[in-house]
């Protein structure tokens, strides 16, 4: 595929704007350390593969001729970003995770996945992003059309995965510096929950283009 370049540049693009994705991950490197910050990229990395999975069997059509599905799904994403932001805003100072041993970090890990796993897959603008993005990448001449899918659909999964472990990373650096102060805990966790409660909100008001 000669226009995988021109694909690789429109993730790294998306992948570059801010949003809950990359704010879960600072937040949850800055508060929780690099296991469970690193084990919420995972979940977002599952999240993207269901969506393409589900792209490529055409399921987001079924947005289009059943919208209150889409609605659904719209309402329980904004709901549970709702939840994370208060949840954040409500949260403690910045504990001392040391090191951030395997045995501190693991018990962490499953909700860690959980919560990046619901966070991307309750989003149906993700689910629509993936049928819009692919398609115009593939070209029936190429070869099997799932394949290209399957293809393109590893490609997006693995450039969001880096992009996420660097955004995780430097929300354990950021939580570091933070523990030096905190004034500067408090006003990163209200900026975090602040964020997360507004792209809650955004989420609430989308429509279904």
């Amino acid at each position: 595929m000669v226009e995988l370049g021109v694909f690789l540049m429109a993730l790294t693009v998306v992948f570059l704007l801010p949003g809950p994705d990359m704010i879960l991950l600072l937040q949850t490197g800055a508060s929780q350390g690099r296991g469970a910050a690193l084990a919420t990229a995972v979940g977002l990395a599952i999240a993207r593969g269901c969506h393409v999975a589900l792209a490529a069997l055409g399921l987001a059509a079924l947005f289009k001729t059943a919208p209150w599905t889409f609605d659904a799904v719209r309402i329980a994403g904004a709901t549970y970003l709702l939840w994370i932001g208060v949840q954040c805003l409500r949260s403690p100072l910045l504990p001392n995770l040391g090191d951030d041993t395997p045995q501190a970090g693991a018990s962490r890990w499953p909700q860690a996945i959980r919560r990046g796993l619901l966070t991307n897959l309750l989003n149906p603008k993700a689910l629509l992003f993936c049928s819009v993005l692919l398609p115009q990448f593939i070209d029936p001449q190429d070869g099997p059309v799932l394949g290209q899918f399957a293809t393109l659909g590893g490609v997006l999964v693995g450039v969001g995965l880096l992009f996420d472990s660097a955004y995780a990373l430097a929300g354990v650096a950021l939580g570091r510096w933070l523990r030096r102060s905190p004034s500067a805990q408090r006003v990163q966790q209200w900026l975090f929950g602040s964020l997360l409660i507004g792209f809650a909100v955004r989420l609430t008001f989308v429509q279904q283009s």
